[in-house]
C-alpha cells in the first residue's frame, strides 16, 4: 500500500508567485530558459537551469552549474523569495486547460514504495538523464520541482478537494506562452491531513505519469541519504520526495506524434505501396487529417494526408504492448520498412507532442526538414495503469502529458 507524508513547503510569497514560477526544465532548451528569464532576477531558471548565468554556450552539465544552482536556491531563501511553511501541509494544485481542470494533491511519496514498484513506471530511464537530476538534488539537497503522478479514483479525496477548493486559493494565476490556469490551495487542517494519509494508504499502486527521471533521480538520491547516515531511523525528509498526483481519470494524455527524414530510398509511390501489406491506405487530401480510433494513424507526405488502418492480425489484442499504437507504427512503419530500429538513437526520426498540432508536422514537412510526418491516437491512462501493473515497459515516446507542471510553486527540503 502506498505511504505518503505531508512536509512544510518552500514556496513563493503571493505577491511574488508570477515572477519566480517557470516551465519544468526539461521542456525547454538554455537559450530559450534566458530567453524567458530575462532580466528577472527572481525567475526559477536561475535555479533550475543555472547555465543562463554563464556565458551563452556554457554546459548545463558543467560542475560549475550545478554548484550556481545551489547558491541561487539559497539566495532566493535569504532575500525571502522563497519561505518554508511553519507546519507538515498537504497541497493541491489545480491546472485548467481548454476549459478542463484537473485537481492533483501535493504529497511526500514514500522512496522504498519507488524502489520496491507500489510507485509503479510505464517507461524506461537512461542513466545519464538520472544521474543529472541526481547531482541537482544532491547540491541543493532539495526536490526542486516536482514529478507527476496518477492515483486511482477516490471518492473520499475528490469531496476533501472539493471541500478547499470551494475557498480562495492561495495562488491564482495565467502561465504566459500557454496561457493555461494554475491554482494552489493549502491543506492545513489536521483532520484532513490525516485523511489525506489514509486513504493514500488503501491504493496499492501510484503510477508515474510524467517525469520517470526525476522520479528516479529523486527515490535514489533519498536511498543513497539512508545508507550512507549511520544513525538512520527511517522518518527522515529524505525518505520522501515531491510529487504531485492526480486522479487518473482527469488526467489528459494527447498524441505524441513522429517526423521522419527520409523513406530509406523508397519514392512515395513505392513507400505508400509497402503501407498497404499490413494498413488500409485512403488519401483524405491536403486538409489536416486527426486518427479517429485507435490502430488508425494520419501520414502526411507530399502535401497530403492519408488515413492509414492497421488490418485485422497485424497486432495482438491479448499483448499489451504490441497492441499499443505505438508498437504497431514502430514495428509494421518505422522498422519493417524505413529501417529506424531504435527510436531513442536514430538521427532520422523526432518526436512531436500532441500539444503542438498537426500544423507542426505540416510545418516541419512542407519546410524540407522532414520527409513524411505520423500522427498518432492517444494512449489511454488505463492502457497506462494495465502496461505498469503487469510489469512491462511502454515503448519509448508513448505518450504526452498536458498540462505540464508548473515549477517554483512548491519546493520541498530533504532535511
Amino acid at each position: 500500500m502506498a505511504i505518503v507524508k505531508p512536509f512544510k513547503g518552500i514556496r513563493p510569497p503571493k505577491n511574488l508567485v508570477e515572477k519566480i514560477e517557470s516551465r519544468p526544465y526539461d521542456v525547454l532548451d538554455s537559450e530559450e530558459a534566458r530567453a524567458e528569464a530575462g532580466d528577472n532576477e527572481m525567475s526559477l531558471y536561475h535555479i533550475i537551469k543555472p547555465e543562463i548565468d554563464f556565458p551563452v554556450g556554457t554546459s548545463e552539465y558543467d560542475p560549475r552549474v550545478y554548484e550556481k544552482a545551489a547558491e541561487n536556491f539559497q539566495k532566493f531563501q535569504d532575500k525571502g523569495w522563497l519561505v518554508q511553511d511553519n507546519k507538515e501541509m498537504y497541497y493541491i494544485y489545480a491546472q485548467t486547460m481548454n476549459g478542463k481542470t484537473q485537481y492533483g494533491l501535493v504529497i511526500g511519496a514514500y522512496v522504498d514504495d519507488y524502489m520496491t514498484g507500489v510507485i509503479k513506471k510505464h517507461e524506461l530511464t537512461r542513466r545519464d538523464k538520472e544521474e543529472d537530476r541526481m547531482k541537482h538534488v544532491r547540491v541543493n539537497n532539495a526536490n526542486i520541482e516536482p514529478v507527476f503522478f496518477a492515483y486511482p479514483d477516490n471518492a473520499t479525496l475528490d469531496s476533501l478537494i472539493k471541500k478547499y477548493t470551494a475557498n480562495t486559493p492561495e495562488y491564482d494565476f495565467i502561465a504566459p506562452i500557454d496561457g493555461f490556469g494554475h491554482k494552489f490551495w493549502l491543506i492545513d487542517q489536521d483532520a484532513d491531513i490525516k485523511t489525506v494519509t489514509e486513504e493514500f494508504g488503501k491504493m496499492k499502486a501510484l503510477y508515474i505519469a510524467d517525469g520517470h527521471h526525476r522520479s528516479a533521480a529523486a527515490a535514489l538520491v533519498g536511498d543513497e541519504k539512508r545508507r550512507q547516515n549511520p544513525n538512520h531511523k527511517g522518518d527522515e525528509e529524505y525518505n520522501y520526495f515531491m510529487a504531485v498526483a492526480f486522479p487518473a481519470s482527469q488526467l489528459t494524455i494527447l498524441d505524441y506524434n513522429r517526423v521522419v527524414k527520409d523513406l530509406n530510398g523508397l519514392s512515395s509511390e513505392e513507400f505508400l505501396q509497402a503501407l498497404s501489406k499490413n494498413f488500409t491506405v485512403q488519401k483524405m487530401g491536403e486538409a489536416e487529417y486527426k486518427p479517429k480510433e485507435l490502430h488508425e494513424f494520419s501520414l502526411y507526405l507530399d502535401k497530403n494526408w492519408y488515413s492509414l488502418k492497421a488490418k485485422p492480425g497485424t497486432f495482438d489484442n491479448s499483448d499489451p504492448i504490441g497492441v499499443l499504437d505505438v508498437s504497431i507504427s514502430s514495428k509494421l512503419i518505422l522498422d519493417e520498412i524505413l529501417g529506424i530500429k531504435d527510436l531513442r538513437s536514430d538521427k532520422r526520426i523526432d518526436f512531436v507532442g500532441g500539444l503542438r498540432g498537426l500544423k507542426e508536422l505540416k510545418r516541419r514537412v512542407d519546410n524540407g526538414e522532414m520527409r513524411m510526418a505520423l500522427a498518432l491516437y492517444p494512449v489511454s491512462m488505463k492502457q497506462i495503469m494495465d502496461i505498469a501493473d503487469s510489469g512491462n515497459i511502454m515503448p519509448p515516446k508513448a505518450t504526452w502529458f498536458e498540462p505540464k507542471l508548473r515549477s517554483g510553486l512548491i519546493i520541498h527540503k530533504l532535511s
